[in-house]
């Protein structure tokens, strides 16, 4: 396998300051609703890194599940290795690529928990397993065989068969308000066009291009 010779030359869009909404919100919901059109996999996941006590960093992918001006929503076990990470240092960082398209996004800012009533109305979209699901694991912990997560979602499943299945106290969403974007669109002989949104004061902007 000789990964050195494994190359794309980036070739079929560009992107300029024109190009570009003053907002990074709005630009941002264009290139999503672009990437959805396109019938991308999974065009609503994104890289999810963040810090732990000791200084190394940790990554794994999510799905983001809403976003608005106030910032870009997930959700996840609130014991997990990431929302114990967050806990000690809530500044965060994300990563949309969506490389049929030849574009990234990558976004900087904190994350903070969501309020119990955004999180039950979520939970309470998710498919009924999914839900269970939440119930069953303990996320991040060591476990010696899979078949104790398929008891645990069993025994979950038989608990709540009658009724609706609450909403886990261990379990919700967190909100990442962003304080820089870069969007980065694919050219060729690796001559990437990169702007950055870096916020400056309320909903100011400042948009500067970056070398690639």
């Amino acid at each position: 396998m000789n990964l050195e010779e494994m190359r794309r030359n980036y070739a079929g869009r560009s992107l300029d300051l024109p190009d570009l909404r003053p907002d990074p919100f709005e630009q941002f919901d264009h290139w999503m609703r672009e990437a959805i059109e396109t019938q991308l996999l999974e065009p609503n996941a994104m890289g999810l890194a963040t810090v732990g006590a000791d200084g190394q960093p940790t990554l794994r992918t999510v799905l983001l599940k809403g976003f608005d001006r106030r910032g870009l929503v997930f959700y996840t076990n609130h014991e997990s290795t990431k929302a114990r990470e967050i806990a000690g240092n809530p500044r965060v960082a994300l990563l949309f690529q969506w490389l049929p398209l030849e574009r990234q996004v990558s976004i900087t800012g904190r994350a903070e928990k969501i309020s119990a009533a955004e999180s039950l109305k979520y939970f309470l979209s998710r498919p009924r397993d999914s839900q269970i699901g939440a119930w069953a694991s303990q996320q991040s912990q060591v476990i010696t065989h899979r078949s104790l997560l398929e008891a645990k979602f069993a025994e979950m499943k038989a608990k709540f068969s009658a009724g609706e299945v609450p909403l886990p106290g261990f379990w919700g969403g967190y909100r990442v308000t962003p304080q820089s974007f870069e969007f980065w669109q694919g050219r060729p002989s690796r001559l990437h066009d990169r702007f950055r949104y870096a916020r400056q004061t309320g909903d100011q902007w400042a948009i500067d291009r970056l070398m690639p």
